[in-house]
């Protein structure tokens, strides 16, 4: 079966409130590189079935987590809820 690459998903928002939004944002990262999903395993040193499992919004250890994170180019911030808008609506400017 041919291996498709996964759409990229346009609504440029960083906030992650649940798995599967982390799991979009993953898998919208993994699309943006062009890669099928065994190859960015491979690249990253995860297994395809774990990296699917997160794009899945299904949980993952944190340390897996964090290195599909750093593979794919992305970074996680953890910061005060009351400065949390502050950074969704820069991303949202920087999307436009």
């Amino acid at each position: 079966m041919a291996r498709h690459l996964p759409q990229e998903s346009l609504s440029g928002n960083p906030q992650i409130r649940t798995l599967e939004d982390l799991g979009l944002t993953v898998r919208s990262a993994r699309a943006r590189g062009r890669l099928r999903i065994d190859d960015a395993a491979a690249f990253i040193g995860v297994s395809a079935d774990m990296l699917s499992r997160l794009e899945n919004g299904k949980p993952v250890t944190t340390d897996r987590l964090l290195k599909v994170l750093e593979g794919l180019g992305l970074e996680m911030l953890v910061v005060p809820k009351s400065q949390a808008l502050r950074f969704r609506d820069a991303a949202l400017r920087d999307s436009e």
